[in-house]
């Protein structure tokens, strides 16, 4: 069964403010799905679980049985993890949701890892941030 590296990031201009995520998945040491995505306004933990949701929603696209989920967010981690209670009522829909999704596959790994290796999916989530523009 493949290994999925799921690594995820959520990041906002203020807070609350306005939001990104960033994920990237890697197969075999390959990047095979990377998301950049403004997500409105949020506040930087909402962000976080927005983009623990979509890496896990991707996997899943991906057909994958096996994940191994880095964060460098203590506070979804330990939430996730049943550590620490969900008290904001606008983190309660998120993190059922996390766990509805986590159910879907057959073997999960999850842990935090420290900003510096978490760098690729920060730049996705914070270029997310970043006006676009297009000239005619």
């Amino acid at each position: 069964m493949p290994v999925y590296e799921i690594f995820t990031d959520g990041a906002c201009s203020g807070n609350p403010g306005p939001a990104g995520i960033g994920v990237y998945i890697m197969k075999d040491g390959v990047v095979v799905r990377e998301v950049s995505e403004a997500i409105g306004p949020a506040t930087n933990n909402i962000a976080e679980y927005r983009a623990f949701i979509r890496g896990l929603e991707e996997a899943g696209l991906l057909g994958a049985e096996h994940v191994q989920l880095r964060t460098d967010s203590q506070l979804l981690y330990f939430q996730l993890k049943g550590d620490y209670k969900v008290k904001h009522p606008n983190m309660k829909p998120l993190h059922a949701e996390a766990l509805r999704l986590l159910k879907g596959f057959k073997k999960v790994e999850c842990k935090v890892v420290p900003r510096e290796e978490n760098t690729h999916a920060d730049r996705l989530a914070t270029s997310a941030l970043k006006p676009q523009c297009s000239f005619l």
